[in-house]
């Protein structure tokens, strides 16, 4: 049996995992490459595999750096079985269509330079009726149920609080009378955060291939986010600029509306009537479905739709579906909160609204997700002072934030605290889904804290995967005991912390409540630092 780890190794986008055993091929995921300038070829290349062979396509999530390549995959032969949630397989039906329009629509784009330049023109990767035509081949799998693949192959899909219909994948595959347990984790959600359930909990793996996006990164916390958020908005409008929020369709569009509803019927009236705009026709969609699938939320959320308070319903939300309605953003007088899609600003109308806002001083860009190397979102968070878009320079005056408390991945105590919640631990785990320095960070915590056999996996490396000895699937976690040391030192921290939260809601200016926010930002780094510390301590 063998895993191959044909994306997302060292590298945040175009999951795709291959499972060969002696009679069958399992691809787990097959997501779009996105962000540097290499992400086209690698989508355009042969795939390392014939599509025709694949026997099943096991899909974690519904993103597209994961379900991206899927139309791609039965256009080159794929003739199998998909298998996902409900959830996930709604929201591919509309996302999968979605990325087959950009496809077209970039090519369309690309090929006028050509045909001007005189060059032959090129093929979109894949059209929406490629991925209409995909779709038939989903068969739906509820979450907590062992289904039988094929006999020797079982599956069963958890719950991992990513986003609507995400799945954490463990994999029962025998072979020589032997029964090995492989678990993909795909995505794992960030505990606590709004709709979302808190990630499954597995009880025990062989082989775990565990994604690290944040293995190096602690998120703030929520509440202090909101009011972070909170902030923004109010100085923003007091200047009267608008917000611009690039925002994921998908869970992340969600999840915002859901804060905003919070401020908005709290006491901080300032905001109440400031419009939000929800200008993406697949955000729209998707929060459609999101409220089909009210089952999936966690208890806090089912209890406010219980009393009437939809997170997804409120005065002054406007969702604009049609290109006048979304021009006419750009006329409103007065300021507004514009979220629009695509979240790294790569395709989608945000591009519109970054050329329309980048430029004034007075407003804003408020980055809410992970922004991918060489992606125009990742660009604007690094500094750059000028951008291009639609072929013209657009000057960066606006004031850019970052909130990284609400990322929809776990961070790095929660990558640790779900490992640590295994109580059979596997013999190996491949670290994917991730840059380098956080690959590297979490991995050192992992053999540091639990003795574990690590692999920073490689795009394109093949492993063996050998059956697994029961005296050697069975690892004991070291004792987690701080020294009073430590514990005094962080009890300190925290104080300081708690001090500068204060500080950055009360502040009455926007520099000072900067400079809070990055001392804060420094703050919760050193904790994190004298953490890991005190955990190399105990192992020396």
């Amino acid at each position: 049996m063998k895993i191959s780890f044909l994306g997302a190794a060292q590298m945040v986008t175009g999951s795709c995992y291959l499972l060969t055993t002696d009679k069958y091929k399992v691809l787990i995921d097959c997501g779009l490459f996105q962000g540097d300038s290499d992400s086209e070829d690698l989508n355009r290349n042969l795939f390392d595999f014939d599509p025709a062979n694949i026997d099943f396509l096991l899909l974690t999530h519904s993103h597209i750096d994961h379900s991206g390549r899927i139309p791609l995959l039965v256009k080159r032969g794929f003739n199998g079985k998909i298998v996902s949630t409900k959830a996930t397989f709604e929201l591919c039906s509309i996302m999968l269509p979605d990325s087959g329009y950009i496809q077209e629509m970039d090519v369309e784009w690309i090929n006028r330079k050509r045909m001007r330049a005189g060059k032959p023109l090129i093929e979109p990767l894949y059209t929406i009726s490629d991925a209409e035509k995909s779709l038939k081949y989903f068969e739906i799998i509820n979450y907590d149920e062992v289904v039988s693949l094929v006999d020797g192959i079982e599956v069963r899909y958890k719950d991992a609080g990513h986003i609507l219909g995400s799945a954490i994948i463990e994999l029962w595959v025998k072979e020589k009378d032997e029964k090995i347990k492989i678990v993909f984790t795909g995505d794992l959600g960030n505990k606590d955060i709004p709709i979302m359930r808190n990630p499954s909990v597995i009880d025990e793996a062989d082989y775990l291939v565990m994604e690290a996006t944040y293995g190096n990164k602690i998120h703030g916390n929520i509440e202090n986010t909101l009011l972070f958020l909170l902030d923004i908005i109010t100085h923003t409008v007091e200047n009267g600029g608008n917000i611009v929020i690039p925002s994921f369709a998908v869970g992340r569009t969600q999840e915002i509306l859901y804060m905003l509803n919070m401020l908005k019927e709290s006491k901080y009236s300032k905001i109440k009537d400031i419009p939000v705009f929800v200008d993406s026709p697949l955000a729209i969609n998707a929060t459609n479905i999101f409220k089909n699938n009210e089952d999936l939320f966690d208890e806090e959320t089912k209890e406010l739709i219980r009393k009437g308070d939809n997170p997804f319903e409120f005065p002054n939300l406007i969702f604009t579906k049609t290109a006048e309605e979304s021009k006419a953003i750009n006329f409103y007088e007065g300021s507004s909160i514009i979220m629009s899609a695509s979240g790294m600003c790569d395709a989608g109308r945000i591009k519109h609204h970054l050329k329309h806002n980048l430029w004034k001083g007075n407003s804003c860009v408020v980055f809410v997700g992970y922004q991918a190397k060489g992606t125009l979102g990742r660009r604007i968070l690094d500094g750059e002072k000028k951008v291009k878009i639609f072929g013209e320079d657009i000057y960066v005056n606006c004031k850019i934030y970052n909130l990284n408390g609400l990322s929809g991945h776990a961070d790095q105590k929660g990558l640790l605290d779900w490992f640590s919640a295994i109580k059979k631990k596997p013999v190996k785990v491949f670290l994917t889904h991730g840059e380098e320095n956080s690959l590297l960070a979490f991995s050192s915590l992992l053999k540091e804290n639990f003795n574990i056999d690590v692999e920073i996996a490689s795009i394109g490396e093949t492993v063996e995967i050998e059956t697994v000895e029961k005296s050697i699937s069975i690892l004991t976690d070291k004792p987690a005991v701080k020294s009073k040391i430590d514990l005094d030192l962080i009890d300190d921290i925290d104080a300081i912390l708690d001090t500068i939260r204060e500080a950055l809601v009360n502040n009455s200016t926007l520099i000072d409540m900067n400079k809070a926010r990055l001392l804060s930002e420094k703050m919760k780094n050193i904790r994190s630092q004298l953490e890991n510390l005190d955990k190399l301590i105990k192992n020396v």
